[in-house]
């Protein structure tokens, strides 16, 4: 490992000089930086980190927190936060909670214990409305941006987000344009800020039309493949007469698709099908998914400018991007009977 007496003893100076030298200090000469510097990379010289960090009250380092990098929802935007955080010369260090409120903060613990800088953290899910390790976090000094909703537990911190009530909506009102009347809504969990405010906004855009709500057709399926399937098995055992099927996510809606088309049932022609997300498979599903592209890269560069303004002691507000509807074959008109 190349030292910086090593570098001294080669440039034949004092090692002050080289450090100074590769700190950019006002007081060396550009043309001894310069020398110093292309030696110093001649030679292989890295950087200590953590001493460096020591100087300067900063490890350059950021925790980011989600539930599981298998989600497709997060990809782009852990991609876009790692993207920028190099840009800017910060490191991140990623800490899955696979949902898990106790694992969870034993992550933020780990994190801070490493003296990252800031965090992102995808919150898992709670039904408690306070939560110790937030209130801790509210009381440090360390810059915390929420990814996704803001539950209660963690409502004073800065969040980036999806317009998730509106873009819901969008999906309502394409079903009642085409003429759907008995739109059947599959849930996501009670717990979860982004799907109460997806189920917030059909209701909206029901009301809005002048269409009765019906809690009859209102199934709750969690937020996987798996429970998307179940639901749809439910959802076929009773009578609803529905001609359309909204999802709270993607994944949900392929769950659903899957056990329909195994049912014999054809999409859209008998029933359509729109989901929410836009992750890869929605658009190569068998009948490819109507669906909200969320903004998930520009939420992950949205965070990171709310992280730098915070670390460079600016005022920063919260954001709610807005999201795009992607009409594709799985809606079309109900067939009159």
């Amino acid at each position: 490992m190349v030292r910086l007496k090593d570098i001294a003893y080669r440039a034949g100076c004092s090692v002050m000089t080289v450090s100074k030298a590769l700190r950019d200090a006002k007081d060396i000469s550009v043309a001894t930086k310069a020398r110093i510097h292309q030696m110093a990379e001649e030679m292989g010289y890295v950087p200590d980190a953590a001493a460096a960090g020591l100087r300067t009250r900063s490890t350059r380092l950021l925790g980011l927190v989600i539930s599981t990098l298998t989600n497709p929802i997060f990809a782009r935007t852990v991609m876009a936060i790692e993207e920028w955080a190099y840009q800017h010369g910060y490191a991140v260090l990623l800490m899955h909670s696979h949902n898990d409120p106790t694992r969870e903060e034993q992550c933020i613990r780990r994190l801070l214990s490493r003296r990252v800088d800031g965090l992102f953290i995808s919150p898992a899910t709670r039904m408690e409305t306070n939560a110790a390790i937030f209130e801790e976090l509210q009381r440090s000094e360390v810059p915390v941006v929420i990814l996704g909703a803001r539950a209660k537990f963690c409502a004073n911190f800065l969040c980036v987000e999806g317009d998730d009530v509106t873009a819901s909506a969008k999906v309502t009102r394409h079903l009642l344009e085409l003429g759907h009347r008995r739109i059947a809504f599959f849930a996501g969990s009670q717990n979860s800020p982004s799907a109460q405010d997806r189920l917030a906004g059909y209701k909206k855009a029901l009301r809005e039309a002048c269409v009765e709500f019906d809690d009859r057709i209102i199934f709750q399926a969690g937020a996987t493949i798996e429970e998307g399937e179940k639901a749809a098995v439910q959802f076929l055992s009773e009578a609803t007469e529905a001609t359309a099927i909204q999802t709270v996510n993607d994944m949900v809606a392929i769950g659903v698709g899957n056990l329909l088309l195994q049912q014999g049932l054809k999409i859209p022609q008998d029933i359509s099908l729109a989901g929410f997300g836009n992750v890869l498979i929605s658009e190569h599903f068998r009948v490819p998914l109507t669906t909200i592209r969320q903004p998930k890269f520009r939420l992950g560069v949205a965070a990171m400018e709310l992280m730098l303004a915070k670390l460079r002691g600016e005022k920063a507000e919260s954001k709610r991007l807005p999201a795009d509807l992607v009409i594709r074959q799985s809606t079309a008109a109900p067939v009159k009977k």
